[in-house]
């Protein structure tokens, strides 16, 4: 029989009950980065129109640079002892953001969704590190900067590009 997720055990020096709530708020934001993740890969691979190629580049780069967090913020969860995320189920149940089905997307209506997106996940992660500064979780709180200054050049890259769409 395998062990219950409170027999991890995983050692830290952070209590167990701070911890599960920095958890909570980072599988939260590692919810909402794969949603954003997928939506602009989505509108990568569907974007049109005279700005093709450099939206087509930015889109690219910027999927890259969301998948990339995602490992850092599912092993900072393992790292504290607790549980991440463990399938598309489990992303459309604790992600914020508005999945994007729609047949065709005007590219400056998907530049205007992404930089909001990326904007409401700045905000998560704000809260997320709230969370971590309450558990006297430096380490947490410090990456956590790291990925909303990433977000937020999301955001600013997205803004300027959207100038003359």
């Amino acid at each position: 029989m395998a062990s219950a997720p409170s027999d991890l055990k995983t050692p830290t020096d952070l209590s167990r009950n701070e911890t599960k709530s920095v958890a909570d708020a980072l599988n939260g934001v590692l919810a909402d980065a794969f949603a954003l993740y997928l939506k602009t890969k989505n509108f990568h691979w569907h974007v049109s129109g005279p700005h093709f190629r450099d939206y087509h580049l930015l889109l690219d780069e910027q999927a890259a640079e969301i998948i990339g967090v995602t490992d850092a913020v599912a092993e900072r969860v393992r790292k504290i002892g607790n549980t991440t995320l463990r399938s598309i189920g489990d992303v459309a149940r604790r992600q914020s953001l508005v999945d994007n089905d729609r047949d065709y997307v005007a590219p400056a209506d998907m530049l205007a969704e992404l930089r909001d997106d990326n904007r409401k996940l700045v905000q998560r992660i704000r809260e997320a590190r709230e969370a971590a500064e309450a558990a006297g979780d430096t380490a947490t709180s410090s990456m956590a900067d790291d990925w909303i200054d990433q977000a937020e050049k999301r955001a600013w890259f997205l803004f300027e590009a959207s100038r003359n769409a």
